[in-house]
Protein backbone atom coordinates (compact mmCIF):
# COMPACT_ATOMS: atom_id res chain seq x y z
CA UNK A 1 0.00 0.00 0.00
CA UNK A 2 1.11 3.38 -0.64
CA UNK A 3 0.60 6.79 1.79
CA UNK A 4 -2.74 8.44 1.16
CA UNK A 5 -1.56 12.12 -0.01
CA UNK A 6 -3.37 14.63 -2.06
CA UNK A 7 -5.89 13.40 -4.95
CA UNK A 8 -5.87 9.92 -3.21
CA UNK A 9 -7.17 10.53 0.01
CA UNK A 10 -10.00 12.41 -1.82
CA UNK A 11 -10.65 9.16 -3.81
CA UNK A 12 -10.62 7.15 -0.55
CA UNK A 13 -13.18 9.37 0.63
CA UNK A 14 -14.98 9.18 -2.20
CA UNK A 15 -15.51 5.57 -1.89
CA UNK A 16 -16.04 5.34 1.35
CA UNK A 17 -19.29 7.44 0.25
CA UNK A 18 -20.15 4.35 -2.10
CA UNK A 19 -18.52 6.85 -5.87
CA UNK A 20 -16.30 4.70 -7.63
CA UNK A 21 -13.35 6.98 -8.26
CA UNK A 22 -10.46 7.35 -11.25
CA UNK A 23 -7.10 9.71 -11.56
CA UNK A 24 -7.36 12.43 -13.66
CA UNK A 25 -4.54 13.24 -16.05
CA UNK A 26 -2.69 17.08 -16.23
CA UNK A 27 -4.73 17.27 -19.03
CA UNK A 28 -8.02 16.52 -16.52
CA UNK A 29 -8.36 13.23 -18.68
CA UNK A 30 -8.46 9.96 -17.59
CA UNK A 31 -5.13 7.82 -17.33
CA UNK A 32 -4.00 7.12 -21.12
CA UNK A 33 -4.37 3.02 -21.75
CA UNK A 34 -1.09 1.28 -21.09
CA UNK A 35 1.00 -0.21 -23.75
CA UNK A 36 -0.13 -3.17 -22.93
CA UNK A 37 -3.90 -2.08 -23.70
CA UNK A 38 -3.42 0.45 -26.30
CA UNK A 39 -5.47 0.73 -29.33
CA UNK A 40 -7.84 -2.19 -27.72
CA UNK A 41 -4.71 -4.89 -27.72
CA UNK A 42 -5.86 -6.25 -24.35
CA UNK A 43 -9.25 -6.97 -25.92
CA UNK A 44 -11.38 -4.95 -23.60
CA UNK A 45 -12.31 -1.06 -24.75
CA UNK A 46 -14.96 0.08 -22.53
CA UNK A 47 -14.96 3.77 -23.89
CA UNK A 48 -15.36 2.31 -27.20
CA UNK A 49 -18.11 -0.57 -25.99
CA UNK A 50 -16.41 -3.46 -27.39
CA UNK A 51 -16.48 -6.81 -25.74
CA UNK A 52 -13.97 -8.66 -23.98
CA UNK A 53 -12.26 -8.74 -20.75
CA UNK A 54 -9.38 -7.08 -19.09
CA UNK A 55 -6.99 -7.89 -16.07
CA UNK A 56 -4.76 -5.02 -16.35
CA UNK A 57 -4.71 -3.56 -12.86
CA UNK A 58 -3.59 -0.22 -14.23
CA UNK A 59 -6.29 2.56 -13.56
CA UNK A 60 -5.81 2.71 -17.71
CA UNK A 61 -9.67 2.34 -18.88
CA UNK A 62 -11.67 5.42 -18.33
CA UNK A 63 -14.84 5.43 -16.40
CA UNK A 64 -14.68 1.79 -16.19
CA UNK A 65 -11.46 1.77 -13.87
CA UNK A 66 -13.05 3.80 -11.53
CA UNK A 67 -13.73 1.82 -8.10
CA UNK A 68 -14.45 2.07 -5.02
CA UNK A 69 -12.28 -0.75 -3.55
CA UNK A 70 -9.32 0.95 -1.74
CA UNK A 71 -6.80 -2.07 -2.28
CA UNK A 72 -7.09 -0.98 -5.30
CA UNK A 73 -7.04 3.00 -5.44
CA UNK A 74 -3.91 2.58 -3.07
CA UNK A 75 -2.09 -0.09 -4.78
CA UNK A 76 1.25 0.52 -5.96
CA UNK A 77 0.45 0.20 -9.73
CA UNK A 78 -2.22 3.04 -9.16
CA UNK A 79 0.59 4.87 -7.34
CA UNK A 80 2.25 7.12 -10.32
CA UNK A 81 -1.07 7.85 -11.81
CA UNK A 82 -2.03 9.69 -8.64
CA UNK A 83 1.80 11.09 -7.83
CA UNK A 84 1.01 12.79 -11.47
CA UNK A 85 -2.79 13.48 -11.23
CA UNK A 86 -4.35 16.75 -11.58
CA UNK A 87 -7.33 16.12 -9.85
CA UNK A 88 -10.02 12.91 -8.88
CA UNK A 89 -13.02 11.82 -11.10
CA UNK A 90 -16.29 9.56 -10.22
CA UNK A 91 -18.33 7.12 -12.29
CA UNK A 92 -21.86 8.77 -11.49
CA UNK A 93 -23.66 6.17 -13.02
CA UNK A 94 -21.60 3.52 -10.86
CA UNK A 95 -23.16 5.23 -7.65
CA UNK A 96 -26.63 5.49 -9.19
CA UNK A 97 -26.23 9.26 -9.71
CA UNK A 98 -26.80 11.56 -13.23
CA UNK A 99 -24.73 14.74 -13.34
CA UNK A 100 -26.20 17.27 -15.28
CA UNK A 101 -22.92 19.52 -16.29
CA UNK A 102 -24.04 23.04 -17.06
CA UNK A 103 -20.79 24.42 -18.87
CA UNK A 104 -22.01 28.22 -18.56
CA UNK A 105 -24.62 31.58 -17.40
CA UNK A 106 -27.28 31.00 -19.57
CA UNK A 107 -27.19 26.73 -19.09
CA UNK A 108 -27.58 27.53 -15.70
CA UNK A 109 -30.29 30.24 -15.67
CA UNK A 110 -32.03 27.33 -18.08
CA UNK A 111 -32.03 24.78 -15.31
CA UNK A 112 -32.68 27.07 -12.80
CA UNK A 113 -36.04 27.86 -15.29
CA UNK A 114 -36.84 24.27 -16.22
CA UNK A 115 -35.55 21.74 -13.96
CA UNK A 116 -36.30 20.82 -10.38
CA UNK A 117 -33.50 22.00 -7.47
CA UNK A 118 -31.42 19.22 -6.02
CA UNK A 119 -27.74 19.15 -5.03
CA UNK A 120 -25.81 21.77 -6.53
CA UNK A 121 -21.82 21.83 -7.30
CA UNK A 122 -19.94 25.04 -8.76
CA UNK A 123 -17.36 24.09 -11.00
CA UNK A 124 -15.15 26.95 -12.69
CA UNK A 125 -17.34 28.01 -15.73
CA UNK A 126 -21.15 26.96 -14.06
CA UNK A 127 -22.24 24.23 -12.07
CA UNK A 128 -23.07 20.36 -11.67
CA UNK A 129 -26.74 18.78 -10.90
CA UNK A 130 -26.55 15.72 -9.08
CA UNK A 131 -29.86 13.92 -9.08
CA UNK A 132 -30.46 10.13 -7.90
CA UNK A 133 -30.82 7.81 -10.85
CA UNK A 134 -29.19 7.01 -14.19
CA UNK A 135 -29.64 7.19 -17.81
CA UNK A 136 -27.12 7.16 -20.51
CA UNK A 137 -24.75 9.99 -21.14
CA UNK A 138 -24.91 12.32 -24.30
CA UNK A 139 -23.43 14.98 -24.35
CA UNK A 140 -24.54 18.45 -25.43
CA UNK A 141 -28.15 17.81 -25.67
CA UNK A 142 -28.30 21.42 -25.56
CA UNK A 143 -25.68 24.50 -25.51
CA UNK A 144 -23.72 23.71 -22.75
CA UNK A 145 -25.81 21.00 -21.45
CA UNK A 146 -23.75 17.45 -20.95
CA UNK A 147 -25.21 14.67 -19.35
CA UNK A 148 -23.27 12.36 -17.03
CA UNK A 149 -23.90 9.08 -15.64
CA UNK A 150 -23.58 5.74 -17.01
CA UNK A 151 -20.68 5.07 -18.99
CA UNK A 152 -19.36 8.76 -18.28
CA UNK A 153 -16.81 10.33 -15.75
CA UNK A 154 -17.37 13.64 -13.68
CA UNK A 155 -14.32 15.57 -12.39
CA UNK A 156 -15.21 15.60 -8.27
CA UNK A 157 -15.76 19.56 -7.62
CA UNK A 158 -16.79 18.89 -3.80
CA UNK A 159 -20.17 17.72 -2.04
CA UNK A 160 -22.34 20.63 -2.88
CA UNK A 161 -25.18 22.27 -1.17
CA UNK A 162 -28.83 21.28 -1.48
CA UNK A 163 -30.89 18.29 -1.09
CA UNK A 164 -30.19 15.27 -4.27
CA UNK A 165 -33.91 14.66 -5.68
CA UNK A 166 -34.90 11.71 -7.89
CA UNK A 167 -33.44 12.18 -11.56
CA UNK A 168 -36.86 14.09 -13.18
CA UNK A 169 -38.29 13.21 -16.91
CA UNK A 170 -36.91 16.43 -17.88
CA UNK A 171 -33.41 15.10 -17.65
CA UNK A 172 -34.38 11.84 -19.44
CA UNK A 173 -35.88 13.58 -22.33
CA UNK A 174 -32.89 15.54 -23.14
CA UNK A 175 -31.56 12.42 -23.90
CA UNK A 176 -34.20 11.57 -26.96
CA UNK A 177 -33.41 12.98 -30.08
CA UNK A 178 -35.63 14.57 -32.11
CA UNK A 179 -36.50 13.07 -35.62
CA UNK A 180 -34.32 14.70 -38.36
CA UNK A 181 -36.80 16.24 -40.71
CA UNK A 182 -37.23 15.01 -44.26
CA UNK A 183 -36.01 17.05 -46.86
CA UNK A 184 -38.36 17.95 -49.61
CA UNK A 185 -38.67 14.86 -52.15
CA UNK A 186 -35.89 12.98 -49.78
CA UNK A 187 -36.97 9.61 -48.37
CA UNK A 188 -35.94 8.16 -45.19
CA UNK A 189 -34.11 4.85 -44.78
CA UNK A 190 -35.49 2.78 -41.36
CA UNK A 191 -33.73 0.30 -39.78
CA UNK A 192 -35.31 -3.32 -40.48
CA UNK A 193 -37.13 -4.85 -37.49
CA UNK A 194 -36.33 -7.79 -36.02
CA UNK A 195 -38.76 -10.32 -37.72
CA UNK A 196 -39.13 -7.92 -41.06
CA UNK A 197 -42.39 -6.59 -39.82
CA UNK A 198 -44.59 -4.07 -37.94
CA UNK A 199 -43.52 -3.23 -34.28
CA UNK A 200 -45.15 -5.94 -32.62
CA UNK A 201 -45.21 -3.62 -29.30
CA UNK A 202 -48.54 -2.15 -29.68
CA UNK A 203 -49.63 -3.85 -26.50
CA UNK A 204 -47.85 -2.71 -23.76
CA UNK A 205 -47.95 -6.13 -22.36
CA UNK A 206 -46.22 -7.64 -24.47
CA UNK A 207 -43.05 -5.70 -23.81
CA UNK A 208 -43.92 -5.61 -20.09
CA UNK A 209 -44.14 -9.56 -20.52
CA UNK A 210 -40.76 -9.87 -22.38
CA UNK A 211 -39.01 -7.63 -19.62
CA UNK A 212 -40.52 -9.60 -16.55
CA UNK A 213 -39.56 -13.21 -19.02
CA UNK A 214 -36.31 -11.37 -18.79
CA UNK A 215 -35.76 -10.85 -14.74
CA UNK A 216 -36.74 -14.31 -14.24
CA UNK A 217 -34.33 -15.61 -16.52
CA UNK A 218 -31.92 -13.63 -14.47
CA UNK A 219 -33.30 -14.32 -11.27
CA UNK A 220 -33.21 -18.02 -11.64
CA UNK A 221 -29.60 -18.54 -12.81
CA UNK A 222 -28.00 -20.38 -10.28
CA UNK A 223 -24.49 -20.41 -12.61
CA UNK A 224 -23.04 -19.02 -14.91
CA UNK A 225 -24.18 -15.45 -13.75
CA UNK A 226 -22.13 -13.66 -16.29
CA UNK A 227 -23.06 -15.23 -19.11
CA UNK A 228 -26.72 -15.33 -18.28
CA UNK A 229 -26.74 -11.85 -17.81
CA UNK A 230 -25.04 -10.92 -20.87
CA UNK A 231 -27.45 -13.68 -23.26
CA UNK A 232 -30.79 -12.30 -21.51
CA UNK A 233 -29.36 -8.64 -22.39
CA UNK A 234 -28.94 -10.21 -25.55
CA UNK A 235 -32.06 -11.94 -25.80
CA UNK A 236 -34.17 -8.78 -25.27
CA UNK A 237 -32.30 -6.67 -27.59
CA UNK A 238 -32.89 -8.56 -30.23
CA UNK A 239 -36.34 -8.49 -29.87
CA UNK A 240 -36.65 -4.90 -28.57
CA UNK A 241 -33.66 -2.91 -29.39
CA UNK A 242 -34.55 -1.47 -32.97
CA UNK A 243 -38.17 -0.15 -31.86
CA UNK A 244 -37.64 2.43 -29.72
CA UNK A 245 -39.54 0.52 -26.69
CA UNK A 246 -37.13 0.06 -23.99
CA UNK A 247 -37.29 2.78 -21.78
CA UNK A 248 -34.33 3.39 -18.86
CA UNK A 249 -36.68 2.30 -16.47
CA UNK A 250 -36.44 -1.45 -18.42
CA UNK A 251 -32.99 -1.26 -18.33
CA UNK A 252 -32.88 -0.50 -14.51
CA UNK A 253 -35.14 -3.28 -13.68
CA UNK A 254 -32.56 -5.63 -15.57
CA UNK A 255 -29.81 -4.18 -14.16
CA UNK A 256 -31.55 -4.55 -10.49
CA UNK A 257 -31.97 -8.23 -11.50
CA UNK A 258 -28.59 -8.54 -12.57
CA UNK A 259 -26.92 -6.91 -9.50
CA UNK A 260 -29.31 -8.89 -7.24
CA UNK A 261 -27.12 -11.65 -8.66
CA UNK A 262 -24.21 -10.42 -7.60
CA UNK A 263 -23.00 -8.69 -10.83
CA UNK A 264 -21.34 -4.95 -10.31
CA UNK A 265 -22.68 -2.18 -12.01
CA UNK A 266 -19.85 -1.65 -14.14
CA UNK A 267 -20.75 -5.19 -15.08
CA UNK A 268 -24.01 -5.03 -16.16
CA UNK A 269 -23.00 -1.81 -18.69
CA UNK A 270 -20.71 -3.44 -20.30
CA UNK A 271 -22.58 -6.65 -20.92
CA UNK A 272 -25.38 -4.24 -22.23
CA UNK A 273 -23.11 -2.27 -24.47
CA UNK A 274 -21.37 -5.58 -25.49
CA UNK A 275 -24.98 -7.20 -26.41
CA UNK A 276 -25.75 -3.63 -28.60
CA UNK A 277 -22.13 -4.14 -30.19
CA UNK A 278 -23.20 -7.23 -31.28
CA UNK A 279 -26.41 -6.77 -32.98
CA UNK A 280 -24.97 -3.30 -34.70
CA UNK A 281 -28.55 -1.63 -32.89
Amino acid sequence: MIRATGHLRTALWLAELGLPALPLSRAKRPVANCPACKNGVCGDRPNMLAAGPCACPAPCHGWAAATTDVEVLASPTWARAWRYADGVAYHPGGAGYTVVDLDHTAAVDWAREILPATRTVETTRGEHWIYQGTMTSPNAVRDGVDIKSCMAYARWRGPGTGTMTALPDAVRALAVKEPAPVRQGGTVTVPALVGGGECPHRSPAYLERGIAMAEQRITGASEAIHRTVYRTFLAVLSVHGRCGCITDAHIGRLFTAAQAKGESPRHCETAWANALTKLGV
